[in-house]
């Protein structure tokens, strides 16, 4: 992917003195770190000081490559990177994990019926957008591929190292150090949001996608909880409502499905085929 800034000008590029500088005489003042060009040293653009100009980078560099890929909008699936593909039940540590294999299966099944969609706009709009990782949100990205589409994983850097699953497109893999910068990834072009069970990353990821929305900082859209069975013994939400930390309004930003069929009617529901 290659594309050619269409705005002249008659300074050199960047890249041109980056590759000046390694044909210049080797002199204790080359060798200095102090001589290297700022955009060029990592160890410059690494230091406590400039943390605002890295979470500016972070946030630019997705931007402008969905923007040249044509990327306009997205379906988000959040869900546990711990749930195996039912062909490895067996392996599932516990038997409640075993069970919950019938999601990735439902994600998988979602995610195709979605891209199948999407190519009929040439893959540009309700692109699938996982997290990147395995579980849930590998079968995702399998299912846009069943479709033979195009689909994003956005990967986060872990201490034990979460690499993108094989069925992210390549050019649309992408890694975060910051999860802030991550999550707005996530919701700045999603026209609809879908949860699977998972753990505390998906929660995470669930309340704060809510939060935004009951607070008017992200208009309303899809909000599809996967698995009534498993929200409703996890979260108590109409003791929320009831308990008045919440309003009884704020239970209609999300509903509840079972399958991937059921989800897409729902989306149906909005406006979004």
């Amino acid at each position: 992917m290659k594309k050619t800034d269409p705005r002249p000008h008659p300074f050199r590029d960047s890249k041109q003195d980056v590759a000046a500088t390694k044909r210049i005489p080797d002199t204790p003042q080359t060798r200095s770190p102090a001589y290297k060009l700022a955009f060029a040293d990592q160890a410059f653009l690494t230091r406590e000081d400039l943390r605002p100009v890295r979470l500016q980078l972070e946030l630019l560099k997705p931007q402008l490559i969905l923007d040249e890929m044509g990327i306009k909008s997205t379906v988000v699936l959040f869900g546990g990177a711990r749930i195996p593909d039912p062909a490895h039940k067996a392996a599932a540590k516990t038997p409640m994990l075993a069970e919950l294999t019938k999601y990735y299966t439902e994600a998988r099944t979602f995610a195709r019926l979605i891209t199948e969609r999407s190519l009929q706009s040439y893959g540009h709009e309700n692109v699938i957008c996982t997290g990147g990782g395995p579980g849930v949100m590998e079968a995702g990205n399998r299912g846009a591929d069943d479709a033979g589409g195009q689909s994003i994983g956005l990967n986060i850097v872990l201490p034990h190292e979460q690499a993108p699953n094989q069925y992210v497109t390549p050019d649309l893999s992408f890694n975060f150090h910051y999860f802030a910068i991550r999550k707005m990834h996530f919701l700045m072009r999603a026209r609809a949001i879908c949860v699977f069970p998972g753990g505390f990353g998906t929660l995470d990821e669930m309340f704060e996608s809510l939060t935004l929305i009951q607070t008017g900082r992200m208009k309303p859209i899809p909000f599809l909880l996967f698995g009534r069975e498993f929200w409703e013994r996890l979260i108590d939400w109409d003791m929320l409502a009831e308990a008045g930390v919440i309003s009884a309004a704020d239970l209609k930003l999300f509903q509840f499905v079972e399958t991937a069929e059921e989800a897409v009617a729902v989306m149906d529901g909005w406006g979004l085929e």
